[in-house]
Formats: structure tokens, C-alpha cells, sequence
């Protein structure tokens, strides 16, 4: 098994790479989250690697992180979910969304991601529900994590696209009331 690669990046073609390891070119498939985290060409880098043989083909997909890949390991476990619908995931959402997902059983954040319809999203929470942690508090849910969810999910419904709506999320104060949240993230979108 390959688990690791270092050497030189020498393609990028979303979702393709290709890495020059000692004269060998691989080629990766990779989530767009560590694809926008690359190197520039030229570049060295390593990526954690997960290969998948089929019969008609060998698949090497590489990961950003050790994370990653684990997570991509615990999707294509999943009934129903292949390689091609786990790399979709960790490309539509982060590994720390998607197990916010999961404990709060939220199906509308899995759904939002192509390829990925209602019964496939309950199949997923279902199976993977002790498979991810979240930090608790010990009065329950973090109230940061769902302050920042009802606004990001509010922002996602007035027609934000998850990238923009993350990002304004993400400058907010962490002791903002939802609606408050939702005032500054609408004024810092505006700019």
C-alpha cells in the first residue's frame, strides 16, 4: 500500500495531480480542500495516499492530512458511498463540519453537497454517528459551534454560496448572539 508521498508537484488539473517522486509521476485524485492548499508547480509537498484497486483500474486519491484521509476512510465504509461520493464530501465540507454534521444529525449539511440526496445523508449520520466526536461542553453542544451554524445556515438560505457564508462565519466574535451574527456577517458580505 502506498501511504505517504513527497516529492514534486508537477500538475494540477482539479481534481487530478500528478507528483514527481524520483522520476515516478503519480497521479492523485484530491478533495478540493487540499487542492486549493497546494504548493504552486515546482513545489515540493507530501500528501497522505489512499489506494483503491478495482478491477479495472488502481485509484490513488491523496490527502492534505493524515485527518483527511482517515475520513475518507471511514465515508467509503459507508454502504452506498464510493470513493468518487467520499471525495465529493471532504470537497463540499471540512472534516470538523462534517462531524458537527453528524453529532447534531443534521441532514440539510450533507444533502448540500452534489451527489449526495436525503436517504444517502441518513445512511451516512446513521453509520457514522460513533465514528466522529465533537468537543462537548459539559452542559452539551458547544453553544459557539451552534451560534455559528444557525448563521451560516441562515446566510446559506438568502442565497449565499457555503464558501462566502464560511468565510463571513469564520470573522465573527465567538460570544455573538445569532442575530447579531447574522447582521455582521450580512454587512461583512456587502463589502
Amino acid at each position: 500500500m502506498i501511504g505517504r508521498l513527497t516529492g514534486t508537484l508537477i500538475e494540477k488539473t482539479p481534481p487530478q495531480i500528478v507528483l514527481d517522486c524520483n522520476g515516478v509521476g503519480y497521479e492523485c485524485e484530491v478533495p478540493m480542500s487540499t487542492f486549493y492548499n497546494l504548493p504552486n508547480l515546482g513545489e515540493k509537498v507530501t500528501l497522505w495516499t489512499q489506494l483503491i484497486v478495482r478491477e479495472d483500474a488502481h485509484l490513488l486519491y491523496a490527502f492534505g492530512t493524515e485527518r483527511e484521509r482517515s475520513t475518507f476512510r471511514q465515508l467509503v465504509k459507508v454502504n452506498g458511498i464510493g470513493a468518487k461520493s467520499a471525495l465529493s464530501i471532504l470537497s463540499g465540507m471540512s472534516v470538523d463540519d462534517l462531524a458537527q454534521a453528524i453529532s447534531l444529525q443534521e441532514t440539510g449539511l450533507l444533502t448540500r453537497v452534489p451527489g449526495i440526496g436525503k436517504k444517502t445523508a441518513e445512511r451516512l449520520l446513521l453509520e457514522l454517528k460513533d465514528k466522529f466526536a465533537v468537543a462537548e461542553t459539559a452542559g452539551g453542544a458547544n453553544p459557539v459551534k451552534t451560534v455559528t451554524h444557525d448563521v451560516l445556515n441562515a446566510l446559506l438560505a438568502l442565497g449565499y454560496n457555503e464558501r462566502e457564508a464560511q468565510l463571513a462565519v469564520k470573522q465573527l466574535n465567538a460570544d455573538i448572539s445569532v442575530s447579531d451574527g447574522i447582521k455582521q456577517a450580512l454587512k461583512l458580505l456587502s463589502k
